[in-house]
């Protein structure tokens, strides 16, 4: 797994840690919204590193 990769990996993480312990989100949601907040700092990183590559939705 590239550096950046992970960067974004835990990234996610800590957000989805933060909406937990804020009572945003239920430990019985998180498998959704993981994804959901994954692709979003994916998408937003790489249009950032490479502006003219593929986004997370190319792929779908």
């Amino acid at each position: 797994m590239k550096s950046t990769d992970e960067q974004i990996l835990r990234s996610a993480k800590e957000i989805i840690v933060k909406f937990i312990e804020m009572g945003r989100l239920s430990p019985s949601n998180v498998h959704e919204a993981f994804k959901d907040v994954y692709a979003t700092v994916d998408d937003t990183v790489k249009k950032h590193i490479l502006p003219d590559g593929p986004t997370h939705d190319a792929k779908k």
